[in-house]
């Protein structure tokens, strides 16, 4: 079983980038494996690793069709939608309420200032 070539966190060669390196130069891995990973000592902890990708063989980012628009319009839609009262809230409603504030808080009523 072959290691990974690890370099020290900010030490890593040209050649090489992180996914949000690729995606922020319009690239992705494209199927690739790991090429090499960045470590970044801790003190308490573990180190943080940091997997890296080679640029030459990466490839563009897909361009989004009008069907994948329309797909992503309606998830992020359905997270607006409360499961308890079926109203849109105007807003994400947070994934660890579930539901929309005045449906999570019933009793709660805003102070007047």
């Amino acid at each position: 079983m072959a290691t990974l070539p690890t370099f020290r966190w900010r030490l890593a060669p040209d050649g090489y980038a992180t996914r949000r390196q690729l995606r922020a130069r319009g690239l992705r891995p494209g199927g690739q494996q790991v090429a090499a990973q960045l470590e970044r000592p801790r003190r308490r902890r573990g180190p943080l690793i940091a997997y890296l990708y080679r640029v030459d063989l990466a490839k563009p980012v897909r361009p989004m069709t009008p069907g994948r628009w329309a797909a992503l319009a309606k998830a992020n839609a359905a997270r607006r939608i409360c499961r308890t009262c079926r109203r849109d809230a105007g807003y994400v409603i947070p994934a660890h309420l579930g539901t929309c504030v005045p449906c999570a808080f019933p009793d709660y009523s805003p102070r007047s200032s």
